[in-house]
């Protein structure tokens, strides 16, 4: 009876374990950001991205989870680039109809997004991250290492949203 117990106690995590496999861990020093495409701005080098603490959002935009996040990740940019913190997302697309260019353009504006978005329609960094879902959050610290990694919606006041703004100040503070 003790083993059925510590199984259904246990078997979250495992899940949770297996369905994070292949992500990049923190700890790790993280891929850089090179796609070619920009919205937002120039393309963001690595010498831009020097000494600074980074956000990586990986998103579509048909993706409701993705646009679900959209407000926490926009508070995230206007409370935290006046610090010096650079915000990126990565649109990585999940349906053909999000490959276009000007549909991304179109969703960038009617979602607000104000933050450099590189186009990874090749999924270059999607898979030099080991990424697997949308959307994903993982938080460099200023040697470029990957520190925090959280995959799901993010909201404003959440526990995963005190998470991440707690590591991104301690990340500020190093």
């Amino acid at each position: 009876m003790m083993e059925d117990m510590d199984l259904v106690r246990w078997a979250p995590t495992a899940v949770a374990a297996i369905a994070l496999a292949g992500m990049i861990a923190a700890g790790t020093k993280a891929p850089r950001v090179e796609n070619e495409t920009w919205l937002n701005g120039p393309r963001l080098t690595p010498k831009d991205l020097e000494g600074k603490v980074v956000v990586v959002e990986f998103w579509t935009f048909a993706c409701i989870n993705c646009i679900r996040t959209v407000p926490a990740v926009a508070k995230l940019h206007e409370t935290y680039a006046p610090k010096g913190v650079v915000v990126i997302g990565v649109h990585s697309p999940e349906l053909d109809e999000e490959k276009d260019l000007g549909n991304v353009k179109q969703a960038v504006e009617r979602l607000g997004v104000t933050w450099p978005v590189a186009i990874d329609d090749d999924y270059r960094t999607w898979r030099a991250f080991g990424n697997r879902y949308w959307p994903a959050i993982y938080l460099l610290d200023r040697k470029g290492g990957v520190r925090y990694s959280h995959v799901g919606e993010l909201h404003v006041g959440t526990g995963p949203w005190r998470e991440v703004t707690e590591t991104i100040d301690r990340l500020l503070a190093e």
